[in-house]
């Protein structure tokens, strides 16, 4: 059946698929919830998707090299059950996504995960280089995940894995773009080991939880559909970032499905890795 679009468009909040329970065309708070506040001066409220994991692998890295001050408490924000259309996490970020951070040294809020990333390297002086050009590259490269990943996501990702019916022409239109910027990222890998060059950066700490996750199969299950195995040098680079012990630590904040040996719903001390992930607390 052919749609004809009407002259003005209505929300049918009836619409279906997987997140529709929690999608609406209007900003702001639906309820009140005050956020919770931990020990440390940086309070995260995230969730372990693409986005969430970025910020947890920047802070366990961080925690890994030395910064202390990098410390910090994690709140589980359960986007499935609307958490972030509660107040306190509105104030945070208005536009109600996550992950959101406060720095309670500073005062200051951070919302979107590239501007948090940032806002941490600048902070700590770390993983991002100091050399101009450099800096520029790793810079380049950032902003490029954040305009590429929502083709990723909200495009290949919502049509192949989410949408309550499947439609060959979204599906094959962003399959074709999540391929040529696999692409992308295979060439620019051929002669350097990281994103930017022989220096590890945020922007590989903010790709590797999208493509990496995506040739490793670990995110809308289109390995084989997508034939990711074919870009080689992704895959070098996504199993050497993806193995380092602050990305493994890092995807399991916040976590929330999955075996639960490898969920960290909360996270407040570096060992509750060790003795809080939920097939401890089931014991």
């Amino acid at each position: 059946m052919t749609y004809t679009p009407p002259k003005k468009w209505t929300w049918n909040s009836e619409s279906g698929g997987k997140f529709s329970s929690i999608n609406r065309p209007i900003a702001g708070p639906t309820h009140d919830k005050e956020l919770p506040i931990g020990k440390h001066p940086l309070q995260l409220h995230s969730l372990a998707t693409p986005n969430g994991v970025k910020v947890t692998v920047m802070l366990e890295e961080l925690l890994a090299a030395g910064h202390t001050g990098a410390e910090y408490d994690a709140w589980l924000i359960n986007i499935q059950e609307g958490d972030q259309f509660g107040s306190g996490f509105v104030d945070i970020n208005p536009n109600s996504k996550i992950p959101a951070l406060i720095d309670t040294t500073t005062g200051s809020r951070i919302f979107e995960s590239g501007a948090i990333l940032l806002y941490l390297a600048e902070k700590f002086d770390a993983f991002l280089p100091k050399d101009l050009a450099a800096r520029t590259e790793a810079m380049s490269w950032l902003f490029w995940l954040h305009g590429s990943a929502p083709y990723l996501g909200g495009g290949f990702g919502h049509f192949y894995a989410y949408a309550p019916e499947k439609f060959e022409y979204a599906i094959d239109r962003f399959a074709m773009e999540a391929k040529r910027q696999l692409d992308v990222l295979d060439r620019n890998l051929a002669d350097r080991e990281y994103l930017a060059g022989d220096e590890y950066t945020i922007a590989d700490i903010a790709t590797a939880p999208w493509y990496g996750a995506l040739v490793q199969g670990s995110v809308y299950d289109a390995a084989e559909f997508l034939d990711t195995s074919s870009y080689k040098n992704v895959t070098r680079w996504a199993d050497t970032v993806m193995n380092r012990p602050a990305f493994l630590r890092g995807k399991m904040v916040n976590r929330a499905w999955g075996e639960p040996s490898e969920q960290l719903h909360e996270r407040h001390d570096a060992s509750d890795f060790e003795l809080q992930t939920q097939d401890k607390i089931a014991e």
